[in-house]
């Protein structure tokens, strides 16, 4: 029955909210994944070139589904988008906060991609600032999604949001949580050595090297 409703008119309108509620999906498996890949770029069961695999294919994946939901959008007459619209926030005369807002997330994937084509000429700290802040289109694209598709304001498409967002909000968390108790060897010898000396009575002596409680004093 569906298919009979889509004529020549309306199919570019029901492609563009397909591709859009596809890269939806696909991005938030791969914020989900960045987020709860290590340091090491491991994942239980999975050596590290099968993860950056993983990840890399979904985020190739991800950028073509939103090209092919940009490029829809902006053909369907249904709406009137100009292409410039969608790099520079906010001057689009159809919904201009919320689409921008789109060009926002989809500027900063633009970065992600830039970057990551040039990594080797960068310093991994910039790299993974501009990395991090590149998920900032995820929360984004949900928002817009949420307030101007009307896919998912009910039904099974907002379950699906929900429970995505949940999914990335438990990520998060379990990723911060797993930083935090991260605590690098040597930070841990200067506090447990911190902490005898003040139970000892006696100020914290320079020295040449690090010396572990239990090693006894210095001869």
């Amino acid at each position: 029955m569906l298919a009979a409703t889509i004529t020549q008119n309306t199919a570019l309108w029901y492609a563009s909210r397909a591709t859009g509620v596809v890269s939806l999906i696909l991005l938030s498996l791969v914020v989900i994944l960045g987020v709860l890949v290590n340091r090491q770029a491991r994942l239980p069961g999975l050596p590290s070139f099968a993860v950056t695999g993983l990840h890399r294919s979904l985020s190739l994946l991800s950028v073509v589904f939103i090209a092919v939901h940009i490029i829809t959008a902006i053909v369907d007459p249904f709406v009137s988008i100009r292409a410039v619209a969608i790099f520079i926030p906010f001057t689009s005369a159809y919904q201009a906060f919320w689409l921008g807002l789109g060009a926002v997330a989809f500027d900063l994937i633009l970065a992600l991609i830039i970057t990551g084509l040039a990594r080797a000429r960068m310093s991994r700290r910039l790299w993974r600032a501009i990395h991090w802040l590149a998920y900032l289109a995820w929360p984004v694209a949900l928002v817009v999604a949420g307030l101007v598709c009307p896919d998912l304001r009910g039904g099974g498409l907002r379950a699906l949001a929900i429970a995505y967002g949940l999914a990335v909000g438990g990520a998060v968390i379990w990723r911060i949580a797993g930083t935090i108790r991260e605590v690098p060897r040597t930070e841990r010898a200067a506090y447990t050595l911190a902490k005898t000396e003040r139970g000892a009575g006696h100020p914290a002596r320079s020295r040449g090297h690090d010396t572990h409680p239990e090693d006894g004093p210095s001869r």
